[in-house]
């Protein structure tokens, strides 16, 4: 059951990574680009060994997850901005997109097919890289990322509910920043569907502290 839990708080920490980024760029209109990156990036780790790959691997982890890590490590302690509910409910509602997209027959292989045509874009724009998957800023081009939020919005933005993100219109307004933030949900859906795989379900979020408070503490 450990083992269990330690994939469940992974995944968790990448949705709590996206639902961070996405309110810093609503409200800032910047983010650290190395989380950006391993964020994005884990949308096109589709053969992983373990949970852990999907974020760069297990020594990596504390680095490419830091910032879900410390979201999710100062809710489950009760640190930080507790004014701020916009991120737990990006969280919620990214597990129910997931659950969404996985009843919805043939969802998942267009996003699928759709994400290898966006890798092999990134010959196009980063032509010095031979292998983008060794590159992770090669998928936060731009471009590329206007092709993720392009499948986004196709595919997820369909459903009835969407998430409403909340902050400053002058960064909301900004077609870039809009870019990202539709990209980073694309990622956070993909999180909530390895959540899903490892077991993670909605009612573990009623006692959540002390199911993952001891991995936390392994993975940090």
């Amino acid at each position: 059951m450990s083992r269990e839990h330690d994939e469940q708080t992974i995944a968790l920490a990448a949705m709590f990574q996206v639902a961070t980024l996405v309110d810093q760029i609503a409200t800032r209109g910047m983010v650290p680009q190395h989380s950006l990156e391993s964020s994005i990036y884990s949308l096109f780790v589709d053969s992983p060994n373990i949970t852990e790959d999907v974020f760069g691997g297990v020594s990596s982890l504390p680095n490419n997850l830091g910032m879900g890590i410390k979201t999710l490590s100062d809710l489950v302690e009760k640190k930080g901005d507790v004014k701020n509910n916009n991120i737990t409910n990006y969280v919620l509602s990214l597990m129910m997109l997931q659950s969404k997209v996985r009843k919805t027959p043939g969802m998942l292989e267009t996003i699928s097919d759709r994400l290898d045509d966006i890798r092999e874009k990134t010959h196009y724009f980063s032509p010095d890289v031979s292998n983008p998957m060794d590159e992770p800023s090669a998928f936060t081009h731009s471009s590329i990322m206007a092709n993720i939020a392009n499948l986004y919005q196709d595919t997820i933005s369909t459903f009835n509910f969407r998430i409403q993100v909340s902050g400053d219109p002058r960064h909301l307004q900004n077609a870039e920043n809009a870019a990202k933030i539709r990209a980073l949900l694309l990622a956070g859906v993909r999180a909530a569907i390895l959540w899903n795989q490892v077991g993670g379900k909605r009612w573990h979020m009623l006692f959540f502290r002390s199911r993952i408070r001891p991995s936390l503490q392994k993975i940090r």
